[in-house]
């Protein structure tokens, strides 16, 4: 108890004293003393500070009334080395605490509200302290704790007058959260009403553990909201945390992070928390760790004014100015004292304030406060000291020469700044929100009643609570007032950024509001160096089209962007897709498109050699058909064999003509001829030179056994066989045709290299290069036969047949082909493998055949046209001559062998 409140004699020391609270004294009793231990664990470790404390500041300020309120102010700072109370505090103690003061005026002048009763208070100081702020706090229960004085009697024998403290029916604060939360455990257990006008920690909604506590502020939960919508409507999904140890910073990032969650799109880089008592180098060490993940640029920042300084002056140190993008609580608002001296670090600041506004009758009250008028402030006197900056004399105090004496006629706002502090509108809301509760339950409880009547002589603090919840009125900044079940007021907020038009002028200017839904004006927005697009705070940049994300595993805002290559186009955002066969990407790979369709075309480089060749052949073939034709009697003509020679020439010209098929657009019927001349020409020509030197291979070889002529020699019997040789060819051919009938094709794969844009798709026949070879098998065969025959043959006189030439024609043809071969399959895996080996197929054939025309059939040319002289008919050899120059010959080569003499054929024949 107070000095007021202690008894008018003094107490045996022997006797004690039983709390009773209420009616039911034993359950009180229990749990006040329940109340007490606790305390006692918590803050017993301050009663002796706090009682040297009370010695120099007084306890509380009393303001009498029929109904008494409580109020609990940080009019001190947190006091250093274990004291309880530092330093004043003007602004956040004073300037709410006459807040107060000022709406009890108000109230106590109005008709309107509570007429006929007086509203009185008991104020309190916290010093910022959780703990202290429980102690004090008992003062608001002790009329709920009666004491018992039936043994105790004066020196007199009479027994003592006990002054019964006030009753305390609500309370108003406290500031910081941390205190609220430690007070309204223990006003709880008394149902005292509690209502804050600056705690926002999002625990404090849980009305299971917090059922009589009510603010009219909102909860940081709606704050988090709040800045988890800017830094979305920033396109920010990549930030880091920052808050003071401690209840409203942890739990303001708390419920940032898990609304963060909820919504989604959103990371968090880093989570660091500033200690209470930070070390030497903690904030240089935090700013480090912030550059650890120097991508999240935007710093979502829960924290004290002290703390934020200190933030931003680490900042400054480590050369990062204008990197780091702040998102500001409440607690930052829009105060210049954490930014002073650093506002080009801080410059693009976003910060967040409950929405309110500067109520003009305080100014007046306030700046018209002085020593004489206030005396109820027990703590003006120190206010007014350290406002003007003077020191009062006190009887006893020496006054320090250093500080100039206070007249007492100094005026706030005239000889010294003032600002309203900003929580001044909630702490009035906040009395008023109490005193329209009162007066509701006034009306219910006493109808026709003036003032107090007996039904509200013990007001029930649930009752009361219900009555404060359900309050609805326009407050001080004409806004309304009233609180959800939770008792939380909602949420209005203003935004503003800190910004420097120019280095002379910088200041907070307002960007936007949240009232349930955000409202923020991107285009007022100005960052660091005047720049007005919106910086990135972002993990991983978007991914360029035709680029896939690879998330990081684990943080869902990272990835890397790959690319999607080769003949892949950009399904979604997470997958690449392969085109189908005939298209390919899109150069953004973004989707897929039709691959260009190409042929062999007659003005290309691959065409117009083999195509030339081909004319020149065809243009000889047709010389010697024709000189065949007209000199067709003519000795040489004769002798050449014309029937097999017309054969073999109408190969040649089929050899020559299958180059134009070749370079011919696909179609059935080109494809058809295709696949009938490929082998056809080859296999009439090789057929017939075949038939040949097997003749003549057959002649001579007869001749060394018997003068019996060999079978099938006859220019008849010479055509049967060449015809059944080359109805093996077209034969083929045509059960190809009745297997797979001939089409044209597409080829998608023929020409698709790596870079897609280079991909065409070749429009051919349904002719593979193992097809291609199988046509020509046959036709080798026939060729390679034919070279056997030719070499068997090389020792008949050249006088009696065409051995030699066609021997001669035989291996320059191999050679060729030998040539084709590595050619023609070498080039598979080129990028114009088509082209190549068309060239390479017609250019060989052309080649046979030329060398073909060219040994057998150019000399004879050559001399019926130049040399008629010698196109003569010489004697007709008989069948006996013939088999005697091939014994004779033998007989040479075996003389030639065993080193005898050498015996010259007989030519005369």
């Amino acid at each position: 108890m107070t000095s007021s409140e202690a008894a008018r004699c003094p107490l045996s020391r022997h006797h004690h004293s039983s709390p009773l609270i209420g009616r039911d004294a034993r359950q009180s009793s229990r749990r006040f003393w329940l109340l007490l231990s606790v305390w006692l664990w918590i803050g017993g470790e301050e009663l002796q500070v706090s009682a040297s404390h009370q010695h120099f500041h007084p306890h509380s300020i009393k303001v009498p009334g029929d109904i008494t309120l409580g109020g609990l102010f940080p009019i001190h700072s947190r006091g250093p080395h274990g004291l309880p109370c530092g330093e004043l505090k003007k602004e956040k103690g004073i300037h709410r605490m006459e807040a107060m003061l000022y709406a009890l005026d108000q109230i106590n002048s109005d008709p309107e509200l509570l007429p006929n009763i007086t509203l009185g208070a008991r104020i309190l100081d916290t010093c910022s302290r959780d703990t202290y702020a429980l102690e004090q706090s008992l003062t608001f229960v002790q009329a709920l704790i009666q004491k018992d004085t039936s043994d105790i009697r004066c020196s007199n024998g009479e027994p003592p007058i006990v002054r019964k403290p006030e009753r305390v029916v609500g309370v108003i604060g406290a500031s910081a959260s941390s205190v609220s939360i430690m007070v309204a455990n223990i006003l709880r257990l008394f149902e005292i009403p509690q209502v804050s006008y600056a705690s926002t920690a999002p625990e404090l909604s849980d009305n299971n553990r917090y059922d009589f506590f009510s603010r009219v502020v909102p909860p940081d939960s709606y704050q988090a909201q709040t800045m988890v919508d800017i830094v979305k409507a920033l396109g920010w999904n990549y930030v880091s945390t920052l808050a003071s140890e401690g209840n409203y910073g942890e739990s303001g990032v708390d419920a940032f992070m898990q609304i963060s969650r909820e919504a989604g799109g959103l990371c968090i880089a880093q989570s660091v928390k500033i200690p209470r008592e930070p070390t030497s180098g903690e904030f240089d060490k935090i700013i480090r760790r912030l550059m650890e993940t120097s991508n999240a640029r935007g710093v979502i920042i829960f924290a004290n004014e002290d703390d934020i300084k200190r933030v931003l002056e680490a900042a400054k140190r480590a050369n990062l100015t204008g990197h780091f993008l702040f998102v500001g609580s409440d607690s930052w608002g829009a105060k210049g004292s954490p930014i002073t001296e650093l506002e080009d670090v801080a410059e693009g600041a976003v910060t967040i304030l409950q929405k309110r506004a500067s109520i003009d009758g305080f100014d007046q009250y306030f700046m018209s406060r002085s020593l004489e008028n206030n005396r109820r402030n027990i703590w003006f006197a120190e206010f007014w000291e350290d406002d003007f900056r003077c020191k009062l004399t006190r009887p006893g105090i020496k006054l320090d020469p250093d500080k100039k004496k206070c007249t007492g006629e100094e005026r706030i706002g005239r000889d010294s700044s003032y600002e309203q502090e900003g929580k001044v509108q909630f702490v009035i809301d906040a009395v008023y929100a109490v005193a329209h509760a009162l007066h509701n339950m006034q009306q219910d409880l006493c109808p026709g009643s003036v003032g107090v009547c007996s039904n509200m002589d013990a007001v029930e603090g649930r009752s009361l609570l219900n009555y404060i919840r359900a309050v609805n009125f326009n407050g001080s900044a004409g806004t309304s007032v009233l609180f959800n079940e939770n008792g939380d007021a909602p949420g209005r907020y203003d935004i503003f950024q800190f910004q420097m038009t120019n280095h002379s002028h910088p200041g907070y200017r307002v960007i936007g509001q949240w009232t349930n839904n955000l409202r923020l004006n991107l285009e007022d927005m100005q960052w660091s160096g005047g720049e007005r697009s919106v910086p990135d705070s972002i993990c991983s940049f978007p991914c360029k089209p035709g680029e896939r994300k690879k998330m990081v595993k684990g943080v869902p805002c990272c990835w890397h962007c790959e690319l999607c290559d080769g003949y892949q186009y950009q399904l979604d955002e997470f997958t690449c897709e392969t085109c189908p066969s005939d298209m390919r990407p899109l150069p953004n790979r973004t989707s897929c498109r039709p691959t260009p369709i190409i042929k062999l075309e007659w003005n290309s480089r691959w065409a117009l050699v083999p195509a030339s060749l081909a004319m020149l052949g065809i243009l000889a073939t047709s010389i010697v058909v024709i000189t065949f034709i007209r000199f067709n009697d003519t000795p040489i003509v004769r002798a050449s064999g014309r029937e097999l020679s017309f054969v073999l020439l109408t190969g040649i010209f089929l050899i020559y003509l299958i180059t134009f098929l070749m370079i011919a657009e696909p179609g059935v019927v080109v494809c058809a001829f295709r696949r009938l001349l490929l082998g056809l020409g080859m296999a009439i020509t090789y057929s017939a030179m075949l038939t040949k030197t097997n003749r003549i291979y057959r002649i001579f070889e007869q001749g060394k056994r018997s003068v019996t002529p060999p079978k099938f020699i006859s220019p008849t019997s010479q055509l049967i066989i060449t015809f059944i040789l080359i109805s093996v060819q077209v034969l083929g051919v045509f059960v190809w045709f009745a297997i797979v009938p001939p089409h044209t094709i597409i080829d998608y794969e023929e020409l698709r290299p790596p870079n897609p844009d280079l991909a065409r798709g070749i429009l051919k026949c349904d002719m593979s290069d193992l097809s291609i070879i199988c046509c020509l098998s046959y036709s080798i065969i026939l060729m390679v036969t034919c070279t056997v025959y030719a070499i068997k043959s090389r020792g008949v006189p050249e006088t009696f047949n065409e051995a030699k030439p066609i021997g001669f024609t035989m291996y320059t043809t191999c050679i060729v082909w030998l040539a084709f071969v590595p050619i023609f399959f070498g080039t598979a895996q080129s990028t114009e493998k088509m082209f190549i080996q068309t060239a390479t197929l017609t250019v060989s054939m052309s080649l046979s055949a030329s060398v073909s025309l060219g040994m057998l059939y150019v000399p004879k040319v050559y001399v019926i046209i130049f040399h008629p002289e010698q196109n003569v008919q010489k004697r007709k050899r008989s069948l006996k001559a013939v088999v005697q120059a091939a014994r004779l010959s033998q007989k040479s080569l075996s003389e030639k062998q065993n080193g005898g003499m050498k015996i010259e054929p007989d030519r005369t024949q």
